[in-house]
């Protein structure tokens, strides 16, 4: 998708310079060109780099406002080799994301967002499980039996510290050891999901307890990866804050849980699963009676991606090139138009993600598990990160009483 560029003109009026000082940004590698369109073939400016730039100047003359904004969408806080979202594109470790979800397994996708790539094979050898961790395994089942009626996602904030607690590997945090747990903890989520052991991998898991008779696997193991990191969001950031007290990778991953059930955050999904039961009646009437109370339309819009969220689009395409067209699918596609020509607004991925539950007759609230199932394998990578940085985070607040 083509990145919006300025004039000469327009990049010189919003830094308040001249276009002399303009161009030596551009000669000192601070804003890039590119050769325009028509006849005059004047150079347009790259407006992300002009407000890039912009931001800066607002950080040094007024740097606790600049700080604030920060917490909110705005400058990074702290460095990180794991994901980047440039120009509406997501990438993992520096590959596209939308083509890893089409290449690779979910288990080789978490190896290489811990710094472990190729060693997918050994950290999620199913059949090299030895027999304390069976039996850790088969005794956790038996403590969760109770809590079967709670979402997948409640039992998995059970079962953490009830894992933790048998798991003394937890607490040595190198990156490989800390590899290692990650893959039982990945192992466990899915274990509680379906109330089975692991066998094959997580998609296949999913798939045989799940869609038995659909061949699903590839399009789960695509959703896994398209969930599995989005940078510092808030439950990203939870895990790291946590991680860098020295808690241990599954106190991490609890606290990030709690972040993500959040409405705010990955919890959305009931409220597009809520929206998509109204619109499978009718959806204009769907769509109107929401404005009509002042509402937003669930599901569409994200504020990293204006031109629309890559993830949403990619699951919602492999959706249709996978599965048949269904009455979910044509009302999908009715909301996606109605909300495209009257907001110019596209879905994200907690649309595509309840579609994706809803075409396939997963259990209620699946969107939601399959979100926590593949984030898990990114935060496990902001928790090595964090670890290795050896420092805590503890920003300061301005008191305004």
């Amino acid at each position: 998708m083509p990145q919006r560029t300025l004039s000469a003109d327009e990049a010189a009026q919003q830094l308040k310079i001249s276009k002399a000082t303009l161009y030596s940004y551009v000669s000192r590698g601070l804003v890039r060109s590119e050769e325009g369109q028509g006849k005059t073939r004047a150079r347009r400016y790259v407006a992300a780099d002009v407000e890039a730039l912009l931001r800066r100047k607002e950080q040094r003359r007024q740097p606790d406002r600049a700080a604030a904004s920060a917490l909110h969408f705005g400058d990074p806080v702290l460095e990180s080799a794991i994901t980047l979202i440039e120009e509406g594109q997501l990438f993992y470790r520096g590959q596209n994301a939308i083509e890893l979800a089409r290449t690779h397994s979910f288990e080789a996708l978490a190896s290489l967002l811990w710094g472990v790539e190729g060693a997918d094979n050994t950290l999620f050898n199913h059949t090299a499980l030895d027999a304390t961790t069976v039996r850790q395994m088969q005794d956790l089942q038996t403590q969760m039996a109770p809590w079967q009626s709670l979402a997948p996602v409640e039992r998995f904030q059970l079962a953490l510290p009830l894992a933790a607690a048998a798991d003394l590997a937890a607490f040595n945090q190198s990156p490989a050891a800390v590899a290692q747990t990650g893959a039982r903890i990945l192992h466990m989520l899915a274990m509680v999901t379906t109330s089975a052991l692991v066998t094959t991998s997580i998609a296949q898991h999913l798939q045989q307890a799940w869609t038995p008779s659909m061949p699903a696997a590839d399009l789960l193991n695509a959703t896994l990866i398209l969930c599995a990191d989005h940078e510092l969001n808030i439950s990203a950031f939870t895990a790291r804050c946590v991680a860098s007290t020295g808690a241990t990778p599954y106190g991490a991953v609890l606290a990030a849980l709690a972040a993500l059930q959040g409405p705010k955050h990955g919890g959305s999904t009931y409220q597009v699963a809520a929206f998509m039961r109204d619109a499978q009646i009718d959806a204009r009437a769907a769509v109107s009676e929401r404005l009509r109370r002042g509402e937003f339309i669930p599901g569409f819009g994200h504020t990293l991606y204006p031109q629309g969220d890559p993830r949403g689009r990619a699951l919602l395409d492999l959706i249709d090139q996978q599965l048949p067209s269904t009455a979910v699918s044509a009302t999908a596609r009715a909301v996606e138009e109605l909300v495209a020509t009257n907001f110019d607004q596209r879905p994200n991925i907690d649309f595509a993600l309840v579609i994706l539950e809803l075409a396939l007759g997963l259990p209620a609230g699946s969107a939601l598990t399959l979100f926590a199932l593949g984030r898990t394998a990114g935060w496990i990578g902001h928790i090595i990160e964090q670890y290795q940085a050896e420092q805590m985070i503890r920003p300061r607040a301005r008191y305004v009483g």
